[in-house]
């Protein structure tokens, strides 16, 4: 394995040689011991965001869209309105989402550069008085813009609305603290800054609007108000489950806490991302977003503007000398994508700005 590449992207990421291990272990999904895991799983990821008092944490197999899904489904009623609120591509996933479910929905869109702002909200709110719900991306993955989370929140509250909330690439690294900042969902997934292996999501449903959502959904396995009841009841997931990924985010957050929690993982990523600006600076590579919307997620970077620069010969150049990057995903500009989390340090950071300045020399690329 250590020849393996470092994955600097937003999930998969690269794990730790201990939370591979855990996945070598076989679990029964009925047996009391991977029974106990879940149930354990769950109370840790609630402490992380305060949540026990207000929340249930509701697990779900598949990606975290399949948990974003979910929540739209169980937790808007069928006659809800969602104001999505939009500046990336996952914003856009998240509308799409409504369509497909047959939930009326209006968006909000800003430049990708550009947060949403709680002012914005305030206004959409007056002006719309059939909107039930408002759909947040906390850290849009398509820069890295940092959305004023706990500003909106306030915002949305005292209009008497319900929040939902994709905390993908922010959840375990950025604070968010239930007791204070009002939602009625919150939702995050194994493969990110919890550094476990993708195949799981889950969502942080307010226990009242989760009891309320019988009978929401359009769709049986998404079901968030049966996989609870079901797994309240049981102690067991509805369907077959995702063992290992459990089991292997159950072992990464033994080493979240090992590390110090979250005030930890979030300094450590902070630590990357500005190892990361400041080699690239020098390199004379422009980051997309300024410094004070940029989440230490993931840094979206100008593609240089020399005709010798092709993103794929560039790719796998750097792979070739250890680092896997991610392509932009913007639609105006050309850019690509490094992320800041998972099992690397700055070192690694640095170690991955002199594969990308090798890169480019080897490209004969000079016009940054």
């Amino acid at each position: 394995m250590s020849d393996a590449p470092v994955l600097l992207t937003p999930g998969p990421l690269t794990t730790s040689a201990r939370t591979r291990q855990a996945m070598l272990m076989d679990w029964g999904s009925w047996d009391r011991d991977f029974n106990q895991l879940t149930a354990s799983l769950c109370e840790q990821l609630l402490g992380i965001l305060n949540g026990h008092a207000s929340h249930h944490c509701v697990p779900l197999q598949g990606s975290g869209t399949f948990a974003v899904e979910a929540a739209i489904g169980t937790l808007v009623p069928r006659d809800g309105k969602v104001l999505v609120l939009i500046n990336g591509a996952y914003g856009q996933r998240l509308a799409k989402i409504c369509k497909v479910l047959g939930r009326a929905y209006s968006t909000f869109q800003t430049a990708e550069d550009q947060p949403t702002t709680a002012t914005d909200v305030d206004r959409l709110l007056r002006e719309d008085a059939s909107i039930s719900h408002v759909a947040l991306i906390h850290c849009e993955t398509s820069t890295g813009i940092l959305n004023p989370l706990a500003e909106i929140a306030q915002v949305v509250a005292r209009h008497g609305k319900q929040l939902i909330i994709d905390a993908m690439s922010s959840f375990g690294a950025l604070p968010i603290d239930a007791a204070q900042v009002p939602f009625t969902a919150l939702i995050a997934a194994s493969g990110k800054c919890l550094e476990g292996v993708p195949g799981m999501g889950f969502v942080f449903a307010e226990k009242n609007a989760l009891a309320a959502a019988e009978g929401n959904s359009p769709s049986l396995a998404m079901d968030l108000h049966d996989q609870h009841a079901y797994l309240s009841k049981t102690g067991q997931w509805r369907f077959t489950p995702p063992t290992h990924v459990v089991a292997a985010l159950h072992e990464a957050l033994r080493q979240y806490h090992e590390e110090g929690g979250l005030p930890a993982r979030h300094q450590r990523y902070a630590d990357n991302c500005a190892a990361l600006l400041d080699g690239m600076a020098t390199l004379g590579l422009r980051s997309f977003l300024p410094p004070a919307i940029q989440a230490p997620i993931i840094v979206t970077f100008h593609a240089p503007r020399d005709s010798r620069y092709q993103f794929k010969d560039f790719y796998e150049r750097v792979k070739a000398k250890g680092f896997i990057l991610y392509p932009g995903k913007l639609t105006e500009v050309e850019t690509f994508r490094v992320g800041c989390i998972g099992c690397v340090g700055p070192d690694g950071m640095r170690a991955a700005v002199n594969a990308v300045a090798a890169a480019l020399r080897e490209m004969e690329v000079v016009d940054i």
